[in-house]
């Protein structure tokens, strides 16, 4: 049954999480899903997955192999140490650059570029023509299992170095800038609309759709901070999306 559930993820025709308009910020989660993957990391034996004849040694779940891509899957794979766990469903157009690593669960969309380093995590979802910058961390969320996994919808640039973690979502077109950290606990100060961006209820934190979000920091006001002088990170949305930013982090055509 596992096996039935991995090759379905890898086709594309079941996912953890999927778009709802019903549903309260327009993503429902399939928890089935996620039960199900955790079911095969429980069950699965450790095996020896060992790469060229033995020289690389490596030990996994037998559940859990590697996804067998051909040319005729269209995805770009650049030579360098990149993996990609079988259940993950990587759409035609995407590309992956040296070395990165996508999890069991994902989801990566049409024209997605996966840079150097990135990592898209178990039942992270991923948008067509999004930017992986180099070292970006896609946090996963597989449990628990009715919990919404973090995702990045369609467009959106995400720069070199951020993390986006346990349960955000990141609207459509959004620009994170390079260092910029996201959870569900962050708050997010937003200039232009004049308001703080936070989580409500048990729900994610969600970055507004067209949003530019540049790395901030706050001063500490109590305690032993304001004598020391301290200040907290914290992203801060500078304005929205214009046709100055979509020049500027238009994806490089001539890369494809």
């Amino acid at each position: 049954m596992f096996a039935r559930l991995r090759g379905a993820l890898s086709r594309g025709e079941a996912r953890a999480a999927e778009p709802d308009p019903a549903a309260p910020y327009g993503w429902r989660v399939n928890a089935w899903v996620k039960r199900g993957i955790l079911l095969g990391f429980r069950y699965g034996t450790l095996a020896d997955v060992s790469m060229d004849h033995g020289r690389w040694p490596f030990f996994d779940k037998d559940t859990l192999p590697f996804k067998r891509l051909t040319a005729a899957d269209g995805v770009r794979i650049v030579p360098g140490g990149s993996a990609v766990r079988d259940g993950a469903y990587v759409a035609p157009g995407v590309i992956c650059m040296p070395p990165m690593y996508i999890n069991i669960g994902a989801r990566v969309g049409e024209g997605t570029l996966v840079d150097s380093h990135a990592l898209v995590g178990s039942c992270a979802q991923v948008g067509a023509r999004v930017h992986l910058s180099a070292a970006a961390q896609i946090g996963g969320v597989i449990e628990p299992v009715g919990a919404l996994p973090v995702i990045i919808e369609d467009d959106v640039l995400v720069g070199g170095n951020c993390g986006v973690y346990e349960g955000a979502i990141v609207k459509a077109r959004a620009v994170l800038a390079a260092g910029t950290i996201l959870t569900r606990s962050t708050p997010i100060y937003d200039l232009v609309r004049e308001r703080v961006v936070r989580a409500e209820g048990d729900g994610p934190l969600v970055v507004p759709e067209g949003a530019v979000v540049v790395p901030g920091t706050r001063a500490v006001t109590s305690g032993r901070g304001v004598e020391w002088g301290l200040a907290l990170a914290t992203p801060v949305i500078v304005k929205y999306r214009d046709s100055r930013t979509d020049t500027r982090t238009e994806l490089e055509t001539w890369i494809r």
